[in-house]
């Protein structure tokens, strides 16, 4: 369904080389969407929710502090990246549409890739790559 790895389905914690928080409006809202898409819950309260695509790929969803302005647009020219190794992208471009994200492709690159462009509900692109 995802990027995930055998090792990503066991309940382990490790120091993470690198990894994304991304500020949003509504973390319901925005931890129901990434878990249409196939990113596994690791955790979760009102603030803060971790999930996980693949083994060092996680990503961290932040609600936006309390009068905090929420600006826009999100992530102007930021494109994350994650692979797809287990499922297609047709299907995944699916079940984004389902969730109501704006979908672009699966398109093949001049990079040797395939790949699936998602706009989550805050603004933020998305691109789900698989190798072609």
């Amino acid at each position: 369904m995802s990027g995930r790895d055998a090792a990503a389905d066991e309940d382990d914690a490790y120091v993470m080389p690198a990894y994304t928080k991304l500020l949003v409006s509504d973390p319901a809202r925005s931890r129901a969407f990434y878990e249409a898409l196939g990113f596994q819950l690791r955790t979760a309260d009102p603030v803060f929710t971790h999930l996980r695509w693949a083994r060092h790929a996680d990503l961290f969803l932040v609600s936006t502090p309390p009068g905090v302005p929420f600006a826009t647009p999100r992530g102007t020219g930021v494109i994350l990246c994650f692979s797809v190794v287990d499922s297609d992208l047709d299907s995944l471009a699916s079940r984004a549409r389902a969730a109501g994200a704006s979908v672009f492709g699966p398109h093949p690159q001049p990079w040797h890739t395939l790949e699936l462009l998602v706009t989550d509900p805050d603004g933020f692109r998305l691109c789900f790559v698989t190798p072609q």
